[in-house]
């Protein structure tokens, strides 16, 4: 399978989103749907519910090889799709190959976010003497309505390409205002500097769809070990991580890391791959807007969550809800894992920190919690 985009790599590299040719809810450039309140859909009926995150080949069987001719037509991004069985496939030249076995054909299972829909009974009113708080979405998507004028790359790019703005399982945003809007309790976001070093972008979207976090969710995990015995291993030739507690391996995920290639030309592209040795876990933050480059390469992405840098370059280890590629090199140098590895790592690692303080810098980055990348050399 020839590597694509996805719509969000597509924003992060050309500056703009895709969506305008398989989803066109809205004629371009009319702003009116966008300041429109909206509410939660009614998802499908599935403990696991698939979001195609790109427009995406549905295939007759589980491969991609050419000579078969397999694809039988296309699913526009954000689809949804009850997830019943993955089955292994043939996807030529890549490592992923597992795919989603739905009743209308086969989609490859990395062009698709495993989410759940778990609705919550919003707050009505702010919590007294806070000035705000943090929420996780908790179903495949949240579509929002915009109070500001637009400002972030981002928002002005699904403006420009009619794809309605949402917030997306996994993200952890500030919410600082709640109100009653026809019956509905609807929160706030504020993609400020001061909280996840947003454009400032303000939202209103419907509050079932968010889980208030409390202290619990960010809670350490084992603080009874010592810290020194504590160590992440990041192998970047299998794309695996594993926590360690002395000699036990106490988790394991899979992870994408710094693609080492740059995806307009496909030449070696060192600045995007992670860099390897002992690193620390020196600065963690619930939340952040990654941005970076120019208007030819640039990318940005809102609320990336349970951010743990460990490289004074910003690399970190994050969720990542705009793929399902793990196993695969595909970022721009950072460790991408899902948002609830993500969140696990965050909370286990040191610094501990809690929802009051959001984020946390250590004096020294040669501080916190050792991770060692490891890569052969071929």
């Amino acid at each position: 399978m020839k590597r694509t985009f996805s719509r969000r790599d597509f924003l992060k590299v050309a500056g703009v989103g895709l969506g305008a040719m398989a989803f066109r809810p809205f004629k371009p450039f009319d702003l009116e749907p966008f300041y429109t309140p909206k509410r939660l859909p009614q998802f499908p009926d599935s403990k696991i519910i698939g979001r195609l995150v790109d427009a995406t080949d549905i295939r007759s069987r589980p491969s991609n090889d050419p000579l078969l001719n397999t694809s039988i037509g296309t699913l526009p991004a954000d689809t949804l799709i009850p997830w019943e069985r993955e089955v292994i496939g043939n996807v030529v030249e890549l490592v992923n190959q597992k795919y989603l076995e739905t009743p209308q054909g086969y989609i490859w299972s990395s062009r698709v976010q495993p989410t759940r829909n778990i609705p919550n009974t919003p707050i009505t009113a702010m919590p007294e003497g806070k000035a705000g708080f943090w929420a996780e979405v908790t179903v495949p998507y949240v579509e929002m309505t915009l109070e500001s004028a637009p400002i972030s790359p981002w928002i002005q790019s699904l403006i420009q390409y009619a794809f309605p703005p949402r917030v997306y399982y996994g993200q952890v945003i500030w919410i600082d205002q709640v109100r009653q809007n026809n019956g509905f309790v609807e929160y706030r976001w504020n993609e400020s500097p001061g909280h996840g070093y947003g454009f400032g972008d303000i939202f209103w979207m419907d509050g079932a769809g968010l889980k208030v976090l409390t202290e619990e969710d960010v809670a350490p995990i084992n603080p009874d070990i010592d810290p020194a015995e504590k160590r992440i291993v990041a192998d970047l030739t299998y794309q695996t991580l594993s926590c360690f507690e002395g000699n036990n391996e106490v988790y394991f995920c899979r992870i994408s890391s710094g693609a080492k290639y740059d995806p307009l030309t496909g030449a070696i592209s060192e600045e995007r791959a992670t860099p390897t040795g002992d690193l620390n876990t020196h600065w963690k933050i619930i939340s952040l807007n990654m941005s970076g480059g120019g208007s030819q390469s640039g990318y940005s992405t809102p609320a990336v969550p349970w951010d743990t840098v460990i490289h004074g370059d910003g690399i970190a280890i994050h969720g990542a809800f705009w793929h399902n590629d793990f196993g695969e090199r595909r970022s721009h140098g950072c460790i991408n894992v899902k948002p609830e590895d993500a969140k696990w790592i965050f909370r286990w690692t040191t610094p501990y920190i809690s929802l009051a303080q959001c984020e946390q810098r250590m004096v020294w980055p040669d501080h916190g919690t050792v991770v060692s990348v490891t890569e052969k050399v071929v």
